[in-house]
């Protein structure tokens, strides 16, 4: 079997075994360093002009998650789960164009001319974009680097859930969340304690057309 054909099949088996887990294993708790690998691959992600808005906030301390219990809604994988990440994106992720550039052209992939432009292109048209266009472009960022995050957990055999059900403003004050940063959604990870169990999905004659809607 060819290298190439052995990674798609585990890429299949990786995307057909990820399932949304909401009862996890209370007495697995995930080493930071793995945590860290796991956001290490994630920061592979793409993002709108290579800003990357993205940023995480951490939550493995049980203490903190039970803090974070009542904010989202009494969920219990907040407190079961061995973390929980919350994704955020900073609506001044501009501000780090010029060191995100100036480290793309010591890699040698633009000259010194192009990451000036890049820079000065970044700054100017998403500083000066209206809020609510740049939060989608933001929240649209989080969603790619959230579901490679997680793709990337149930590779390393540990399991996820996306949430969106939390109070946001409740959430930044009990966390003291930077004033630029915006929660995007909290994602818990862990060891399923109960199999999540699979959903149907629609077919892809019923979701994708060629070249026209007719």
């Amino acid at each position: 079997m060819s290298n190439q054909l052995q990674a798609t099949q585990n890429l299949s088996t990786i995307l057909k075994e990820r399932r949304s887990v909401r009862h996890y294993d209370s007495n697995v708790k995930i080493p930071r360093e793995e945590l860290q690998e796991m956001l290490q691959l994630a920061l592979t992600a793409p993002s709108s002009s290579n800003l990357q808005p993205w940023r995480f906030l951490i939550i493995d301390d049980q203490e903190l998650k039970e803090k974070l219990l009542p904010i989202a809604y009494n969920q219990k994988q907040v407190v079961e789960a061995s973390a929980v990440i919350a994704v955020l994106v900073d609506m001044r992720s501009y501000d780090k164009a010029s060191e995100i550039y100036h480290r793309t052209a010591e890699f040698g992939i633009m000259n010194e001319e192009i990451r000036d432009k890049m820079i000065e292109n970044s700054v100017k048209m998403y500083g000066g974009m209206p809020q609510e266009v740049l939060r989608r472009i933001n929240t649209f960022d989080a969603g790619l680097i959230s579901m490679q995050l997680m793709l990337i957990a149930r590779s390393m055999g540990y399991d996820t859930v996306p949430m969106g059900g939390y109070n946001a403003e409740q959430f930044k004050e009990a966390f003291e969340v930077p004033n630029t940063y915006e929660p995007a959604l909290l994602i818990a990870v862990g060891k399923a304690a109960e199999a999540g169990h699979p959903s149907s999905r629609l077919t892809l004659d019923e979701v994708a057309h060629w070249n026209s809607f007719k």
